[in-house]
């Protein structure tokens, strides 16, 4: 007996709680790579849509990366069960040049691009994407794997605003083998993309050791469980961190903190606060925070050279912090590298000193 076999479909009735969340007017984008979840998004949200007396228009999007062949015609076999639904399908060719390295991140961005400019263009207020229970639970793993802070164990959001448009995931608490069952019993087809069994990705490689952790006790579900309690935590620490930023933060000064007042706040909150206003000065990186680790040692420098009344300046990826001796802290963009050592020798000994000491101050 198959996964999908062992598992319940999608009951009619929970497909109204499924899309609850679903804006009842307007136009939604249906992301649709063709592959078993997000045909299976398609497919409900249209049986969703379809006992409703008014709705809104559902437009079913497919992005094709061109990284392999065949996805034109997966693009095409979406457009065609589309068409077979009732559904508009837009398609969305990710052109230009494509990177050596880090192509998964890529992608990623590529695809959530070209859906948000869709969506813009079309006038829709939400994105919808087919993120099931087993992909937020491989997300956890991810984050926790690569030491990620509070925010990343987070994982994903049922719902997320992103450059003004609302990110619908309806299935986060839906397992992937429901979904199967559902396409099985509907009689619909879907494509299995090759790079979901790819060992050189990550993600592949924690879903292979999956009935390992569970067996352990780290199951899907307890996964995603964790995943919900720290979206919790990241409520209150938010709210938190919005009202330090209230006092401590001048206005009239961008970039300026109270560095005394910051040192009485828990590290959490102090952290989230010099982040956020890092993240400020650095409109090159938008939406790329520092990395946690880095973040934490930059503090601590700070926190030392605070209590102590020491005027000191760091560094931290393109921000400059500058702390006076009254605690003052003042973040800015920071200068440009100078050029590299011409001599060898000098060269060598000052990439020896930046290996040992990230945060130095600038001469």
């Amino acid at each position: 007996m198959s996964t999908a076999d062992a598992a319940a479909a999608i009951s009619q009735r929970e497909i109204a709680a499924l899309f609850a969340s679903f804006p009842r007017s307007g136009r939604i984008i249906l992301a649709v790579s063709g592959g078993a979840d997000s045909t299976a998004l398609m497919v409900l949200a249209r049986r969703w849509r379809r006992r409703l007396a008014r709705g809104p228009q559902l437009i079913a999007a497919t992005v094709d990366h061109g990284l392999r062949r065949g996805s034109r015609a997966e693009a095409t076999a979406v457009a065609a069960l589309a068409r077979r639904l009732g559904l508009r399908h837009e398609l969305l060719p990710w052109r230009g040049e494509k990177p050596k390295t880090g192509i998964e991140s890529a992608a990623r961005d590529a695809r959530y691009r070209l859906l948000t400019r869709l969506a813009q263009r079309l006038g829709a207020e939400a994105i919808a994407t087919a993120h099931t229970l087993d992909d937020q639970a491989e997300t956890v793993l991810m984050r926790l794997a690569a030491g990620s802070g509070p925010a990343g164990l987070a994982g994903m959001r049922p719902r997320d605003v992103r450059h003004g448009i609302v990110l619908l995931r309806p299935f986060l608490g839906v397992r992937k083998n429901r979904l199967l069952a559902t396409l099985g019993r509907a009689g619909i087809a879907w494509a299995d993309d090759p790079m979901n069994a790819d060992p050189a990705f990550a993600r592949v490689r924690l879903r292979e050791a999956g009935p390992v952790l569970a067996r352990e006790g780290l199951t899907p579900e307890r996964m995603a469980r964790l995943a919900e309690r720290m979206a919790r935590y990241e409520e209150v620490v938010a709210a938190a961190v919005q009202s330090a930023r209230g006092r401590l933060v001048d206005p009239a000064r961008p970039g300026a903190i109270d560095g005394r007042g910051l040192l009485e706040l828990p590290e959490e909150v102090a952290l989230r606060v010099l982040a956020g206003e890092i993240a400020a000065v650095r409109p090159c990186t938008a939406g790329k925070p520092p990395r946690l680790q880095r973040l934490e040692a930059l503090w601590r420098d700070l926190r030392t050279a605070v209590a102590a009344g020491r005027a000191t300046r760091r560094t931290l990826a393109e921000a400059l912090v500058t702390v006076d001796r009254d605690g003052i802290m003042l973040i800015t963009p920071a200068p440009p590298r100078r050029a590299p050592a011409r001599d060898g020798l000098a060269a060598s000994r000052v990439s020896r000193n930046a290996a040992k000491h990230p945060f130095t101050k600038p001469r």
